[in-house]
């Protein structure tokens, strides 16, 4: 296979928020994940596991979706906020019907995102919530005066008013969110974002010309085209900053997360693929009524769905993360990387012990799990300008038709390629070669993850994958040439003259 990437054509910036996670009050993600207590023998800080925070940090998370997800809509905000020990505990009715203690309310959240250096998506209350809730929580958040809602958050510890950049109306609100219909729902979604405003610009000049909080309509599923047409078509960009799409997949046949066959490695990536056709379609309606771009798409809850580990809570969604899990994530990066104009956040479900997490905690013990590393290879593409790539030998074709290899590229502010790829066939290697047209490499490195199929990392062999130097690349007479192990995905950063 040949290619040629070509910085002169470079697109428009994968935006760094495309990396981002989603953690909802399910299962173990919140409790005995980020928050162990301050009391806690394991290492913390205020609460929150601090192991967890470095190892977000190193993979540069940009932002974080909370509380939900389905638990957001039946989530009352004042519940978790005051002295803990006069906090009313809840039922988590979505969720294994467990009772919460609220130990991990708004402030534990903000101090979570604070340490981490990423950015609050917070998730409102539409489907069991009033309007005033939700503008008084974003009063409690961002406002620096003398309302009410400032002066209790100062009260309960936190002088100085919280940034929040993305503020979501609802979830899934045409199921657990409150089974709407479309047209009900965009009537609620504008009504309710009407109150979500900029407090930290009001009595400045020209306030209502400053950056607004990004409003996020709660979504459809990818498949779901009535859902966005609709939205679209009833509210104005003005209010709408951006609106979700849901995107899960499916593997093939398995028994359980780390019990499956090749057979269901080249079905996952089928079913990945499959979801960009769906992507593009969303994109084309959303083109239809804003194409000026105003309106970001956020595939606010994505990644591949298995079955949970056997004797797990079934309430919880716990699952094991194999190479399949891997595979699953970096070729739903590449496809996110061809609408870069469009979408432009996303969140990986779920970030702690469940779904297809990046991080699985038992005890004091934490595995990185094969997902993360693949979050770990691409991070030079946050904030990088896209680069097509043209193919002039495609890749060989193998089972269900799938091409042997994927890739995305792109160009950073310094200068730098970044390339990743995806060895698909689980059995074979694949050769390459990639110029770059009125440029010459100099200097490349890279990084790989590989490993058979069901690969995956334990709490007694938690580095069982994990990536290491690429060392399958040379270059000669100005071209760039690879050899990719089997099921592997890697990261190269070239320089060029």
């Amino acid at each position: 296979m040949k290619a040629v990437i070509d910085i002169r054509n470079k697109g428009a910036k994968i935006d760094r928020h495309v990396y981002g996670h989603f953690s909802e009050h399910l299962g173990r993600c919140i409790y005995d994940g980020y928050w162990v207590g301050e009391d806690s023998k394991i290492p913390n800080i205020r609460g929150i596991r601090s192991d967890i925070v470095e190892a977000m940090k190193a993979i540069k998370t940009p932002n974080i979706r909370w509380p939900g997800g389905c638990f957001a809509d039946d989530y009352y905000w004042m519940d978790g906020i005051g002295p803990k020990s006069e906090r009313v505990p809840i039922v988590n009715v979505h969720w294994g019907g467990v009772l919460e203690n609220n130990h991990f309310g708004t402030h534990e959240f903000m101090d979570l995102c604070e340490q981490i250096g990423c950015e609050p998506y917070i998730c409102g209350n539409v489907g069991s919530g009033t309007v005033r809730e939700m503008r008084n929580w974003v009063e409690y958040l961002t406002d620096d005066g003398q309302s009410p809602m400032a002066q209790l958050r100062r009260k309960n510890g936190r002088e100085k008013a919280w940034n929040v950049k993305f503020f979501g109306i609802g979830n899934e609100n045409w199921g657990c969110g409150g089974f709407m219909e479309a047209e009900y729902y965009a009537h609620e979604f504008r009504k309710y974002a009407t109150y979500v405003r900029n407090y930290q610009a009001m009595g400045k000049t020209n306030w209502w010309e400053s950056p607004q909080i990004t409003r996020i309509a709660g979504g459809a599923n990818a498949e779901q085209l009535d859902w966005t047409e609709t939205l679209m078509r009833k509210v104005p960009s003005s209010l709408m900053g951006g609106l979700s799409v849901h995107c899960y997949v499916k593997p093939g046949e398995e028994s359980h997360g780390t019990v499956f066959t090749e057979k269901s490695w080249y079905e996952t990536a089928a079913n990945t693929f499959k979801k960009e056709p769906l992507l593009k379609q969303q994109v084309s309606i959303m083109d239809y009524y804003d194409p000026e771009n105003k309106v970001i798409m956020a595939v606010d809850e994505w990644g591949i769905w298995v079955d949970n580990e056997p004797d797990s809570h079934p309430g919880f969604l716990y699952q094991q993360n194999t190479m399949r899990s891997a595979l699953c994530a970096a070729l739903m990066f590449h496809i996110f990387h061809k609408f870069p104009e469009r979408i432009r956040l996303a969140s990986l479900a779920q970030t702690i012990n469940v779904l297809q997490s990046i991080i699985l905690t038992e005890g004091e013990k934490m595995i990185k799990t094969p997902t993360y590393h693949v979050f770990d290879l691409f991070k030079g593409h946050q904030d990088s300008n896209v680069i097509p790539i043209t193919w002039d030998e495609k890749p060989e074709k193998i089972e269900l038709d799938l091409p042997q290899v994927d890739m995305s590229a792109s160009l950073d502010d310094d200068g730098v390629i970044n390339i990743t790829l995806v060895n698909i066939s689980a059995s074979s290697h694949a050769k390459g070669q990639l110029g770059f047209a009125e440029e010459a490499p100099l200097r490349a490195r890279g990084r790989i993850l590989e490993g058979e199929v069901t690969a995956h990392n334990t709490f007694d062999n938690p580095n069982n994958v994990t990536t290491k130097e690429f060392k399958g690349i040379k270059i000669e007479d100005g071209n760039l040439y690879f050899d990719l192990p089997p099921c592997a995905i890697v990261s190269l950063e070239v320089e060029i003259r």
